[in-house]
This record gives structure tokens, sequence and C-alpha cells, in this order.
């Protein structure tokens, strides 16, 4: 990945909850015939260390990528950018459309998990983490045993051993702080979630700025 030394982000606690908030991943592998591109929720260890999940045993990645190194990458907020959303834009027109988004890319050994007791214990800590904020949180207990062991019977887990994190936050830090109060002004009148979020991560570059100041 591409990070020049502005936009790179480095601080693992940073990167982790990144990998908590939006576990959503594309898990990148090597088949014989070239990559392939998987996509599938992935679970943080309670120590940061592992990437934890499943796959239907009829997908070839969990025979295909056991034991080598794979890619998963972690997509959070991400936001078109106007120039006429900046100040000097309208002072001398010197400025191009951009795209501003954070990325953390996590590199690992892939490790199957086929044992039914480890298995339905991963399902459970993820319905829980998903499920938790609901108010009325479903269990993997409350459907019939049979038909939990059945469904158990399709899929296999996998653990990926986190051997590098890179974080990269391309949030208009390389811009002026008018220009930056601009396009968090930008942002927040178009009113979706993604241009919601980009528009906090860009004022908080602003409000760091005002600190060290």
């Amino acid at each position: 990945m591409y990070r020049p030394a502005h936009f790179a982000e480095d601080r693992v606690e940073v990167l982790q909850a990144l990998i908590r908030e939006h576990p959503f991943a594309t898990l990148v592998s090597m088949a014989g015939d070239g990559l392939v591109a998987d996509h599938l929720p992935l679970q943080l260890s309670a120590d940061g260390t592992r990437l934890l999940g499943h796959v239907a045993r009829a997908n070839p990645l969990w025979k295909m990528a056991a034991e080598q190194e794979v890619l998963v990458i972690f997509q959070g907020p991400q936001a078109y950018v106007s120039p006429s959303w900046y100040p000097t834009k309208h002072e001398h027109g010197k400025a191009v459309p951009t795209w501003n988004y954070v990325v953390v890319h996590a590199r690992g050994r892939l490790a199957t998990i086929d044992d039914p007791q480890r298995l339905r214990t991963l399902l459970d800590d993820l319905v829980d983490q998903h499920e938790g904020e609901l108010d009325r949180p479903w269990q993997v207990s409350d459907a019939p045993p049979d038909y939990i062991e059945k469904m158990l019977s399709a899929i296999v887990g996998i653990e990926i051993g986190i051997t590098s994190l890179a974080g990269k936050w391309k949030i208009s830090q390389n811009q002026p702080e008018g220009n930056r109060a601009g396009v968090v002004a930008g942002l927040r009148e178009r009113g979706t979630d993604h241009a919601d979020d980009m528009a906090a991560l860009v004022a908080a570059t602003l409000r760091n700025s005002s600190a060290n100041s």
C-alpha cells in the first residue's frame, strides 16, 4: 500500500479500533490461478494477535490458503472531496478533487479450525459481539441443537495470526486549516453516514492543530 508519511497511521490501538468498528473485511489469498478475494466478517481476538472467522465448507479458501500468508483489508469511512469546498480554490483555482478514506491492512498466516468445540465457541463469541447491542439479542442456543449441529458441519473456522498491521488515514491532513474546515462543512452538508464519519475525522485534525499551536 502506498503510504506517504503524512497519511501513514501506525498506532496499534488506532488500527485495532478500526478493525473492531468495521469488521467486514476483504481477505486476499493466492490460488493456483492467481489472486482470490473473499469478503467476510472477522473478529479481532481480545489480545489483538489474531483474526477469527469462518467460511462455508464448500469455499476452497480454507484448503487453498491454509498455512499461507494472506492479506486482510478493513475499510473505514470514505468520501469524495470536492475542490469547491476549499477557500483556496476561490482564491487561485489551483485545486482538484480527491477521495478521503481510512484503511487497515493486516497480514498473517491462515490456519483452519475444524474442531467442533472450538468452532462453536468461535460462533458464540462472534454472535455475542454483534448481537450485544440489540434490544433482544439472539444466541446460538436459541436454535434447535440438531439444526446448529448441521450448520456447524457446513462451515470451517479460520484463524489468522497477525504478523503486521499498517494503516492509511487520508483525511485532508495535507491541506491548510481553512481548506479542512471547508471539507468538514461540505461533508456535513451531504449528510450521509460515510460523509458524517469522515467529517468527524477531518474535524479531529483541526482540534489537534489547535491543541498543538
